[in-house]
């Protein structure tokens, strides 16, 4: 955890630009901003932003408002709407509102697709076969992005020629105890995912914010090799272009990045979509993010165990409260300066709370992971 902390520090990009530096740099840009749709035989973008999108009618207009409000960016955007089989109006609402946007904007329906293909990454290929930019930037349709979203990436993507992954942190908002630990768990999450990449071993990642190639994708077979797995469109290419482009991950730390999306409601639906996440563990070919996740089952297993132990007389509860207080300390050191970033410090006050769930909360949704079934967006998946 002390390596993770100090990877976490030394990452590159630090808190960005204030709202106003990148307003006064918008105003400068002038015509480079996305002012008007790109004209018939114009240079492409810069970047595609693609969107998954299954009956997510109530949430687009909110993250259309987001981009319809980013700063510009040399070389501008456009947005393509990837509506896997919705059955409500969201092809609808985005088509009403494309000509109101200031950047162009198309719905590619999965429905009329050869086959009609389901699923995200059937969805992400499809936008990708028609994506004009060379970067493509990812979130999902039930996020909110910050006025210097895409200005963030295209920033590290000038820095930074030797970029071809790039990472972006997620919070997760709400209120009550649920939406706090659930946002406290994904803080950890984002924290080690940013950790190992600065670290040269990249294991995890969020499809809610991260950009790539479209010319990388297409050179590692996108997701050849994993498509019988319903989720991990992110994290399987993550470790391919690891291990094809080493030293090319790179994490955008900077709170001008940070998407926002809501935790879940119930713990029914918290349990479906970690079970989801759970389900590509074992598809895993690279060797650090396995180790990762049986490290962090049985680290979390210490005070439960420890506890067993301790009833049946086969430890001293002093040994079992040393244990539990060790991997507190290691937690906190690591989380204090994420959850700073994130702007939520405190939700360090909850690291107990969490602690204590976390152990068979993490094994049941392990176990429930292996059998590589669950109920998501109303369809039964399994993956094979």
């Amino acid at each position: 955890m002390l390596r993770f902390r100090q990877a976490w520090q030394h990452q590159l990009s630090g808190p960005g630009k204030s709202a106003q530096e990148l307003q006064a740099a918008g105003k400068a840009a002038g015509a480079l901003a996305t002012t008007a749709p790109v004209a018939e035989g114009a240079a492409p973008p810069t970047f595609s932003i693609l969107v998954a999108a299954r009956n997510e009618a109530e949430n687009l207009p909110l993250l259309l408002q987001d981009l319809s409000r980013q700063y510009p960016v040399a070389g501008g955007f456009e947005l393509l709407v990837l509506d896997d089989h919705s059955t409500d109006a969201t092809a609808r609402v985005v088509a009403e509102a494309a000509a109101r946007l200031p950047f162009p904007v198309r719905v590619v329906q999965l429905a009329n697709q050869p086959g009609a293909p389901t699923g995200k990454k059937a969805a992400v290929q499809a936008g990708i076969q028609v994506a004009r930019a060379p970067w493509l930037l990812f979130t999902d349709a039930d996020c909110r992005v910050p006025a210097g979203w895409v200005r963030a990436y295209a920033e590290l993507v000038a820095q930074d020629a030797e970029a071809r992954f790039i990472s972006g942190p997620v919070l997760l908002t709400g209120r009550g105890w649920l939406a706090t630990l659930q946002g406290l768990e994904l803080a950890g999450l984002v924290g080690v995912g940013a950790a190992s990449i600065g670290a040269g071993q990249p294991t995890m990642c969020n499809g809610a914010n991260l950009a790539y190639r479209r010319t990388d994708f297409l050179a590692v077979d996108g997701f050849r090799g994993n498509e019988a797995v319903p989720s991990g469109d992110d994290e399987f290419l993550l470790h391919k272009l690891h291990a094809a482009f080493p030293g090319s991950i790179r994490f955008l730390r900077r709170e001008s990045a940070v998407v926002q999306t809501a935790a879940q409601p119930t713990v029914r639906l918290l349990l479906r979509q970690r079970v989801r996440w759970a389900s590509k563990w074992r598809h895993y070919q690279a060797a650090a993010p396995r180790r990762l996740a049986v490290l962090v089952l049985l680290s979390n297993l210490t005070f439960p165990v420890g506890a067993g132990l301790w009833l049946l007389g086969a430890a001293p509860g002093a040994a079992v409260l040393s244990a539990w207080a060790l991997k507190l300390l290691a937690d906190v050191v690591f989380l204090r300066p994420v959850l700073r970033f994130l702007g939520r410090p405190g939700w360090l006050w909850w690291v107990p709370v969490l602690q204590l769930a976390y152990g068979p909360y993490a094994l049941a949704t392990g176990l429930l992971g292996l059998r590589g079934s669950y109920e998501w967006k109303g369809r039964q998946t399994t993956a094979t």
